[in-house]
This record gives structure tokens, sequence and C-alpha cells, in this order.
């Protein structure tokens, strides 16, 4: 199984950032949408929380997309990021 390395939580959080901008959602906006903290997606967006899958899909819900388009974004900026 593959490990989480900070290179992986780093691309989930550009990810959820580059979503969220393009969306002109604050982090407000998708925490209550999300049923979340607005702490938590700060969190999320600096790298620092681990989510767990529950929290993965909340998120995409949150910012409006298909977890499908969240896991993609998410696969190209690790791609750019090494």
């Amino acid at each position: 199984m593959p490990t989480l390395t900070p290179e992986r939580l780093q691309a989930l959080a550009a990810a959820v950032r580059s979503i969220r901008a393009a969306k002109r959602l604050t982090q407000e906006d998708v925490a209550n949408r999300a049923r979340l903290d607005r702490k938590t997606v700060s969190r999320i967006e600096s790298g620092s929380y681990l989510l767990t899958f529950a929290a993965l899909v909340s998120v995409a819900d949150g910012l409006g997309v298909p977890l499908s388009e969240l896991v993609r974004v998410y696969e190209e900026r690790l791609g750019a990021g090494g």
C-alpha cells in the first residue's frame, strides 16, 4: 500500500484550494456545505489534515464537484509536483 507522503498531502491540499478558488468559494462556504468546521477546511488546504474517506467525500460535496473531479485534480497536482 502506498504511504501518504507530505507530497501527496500537499497535492490534495492544492487540489482543494484550486477547485475552491475556481468556484469562488470561501473556506467558510466549503465548510458549511461539507458540514465541517472552517478550521478543518483550512487544515486540509494546508496539507496538515489526514482525511478519512468520508471526509474526502464531504469535501467534494462542499466544493460542489464529484469525488472523481477532486481526485482528477489531485492527480494532476501530484504529477506536477513530482
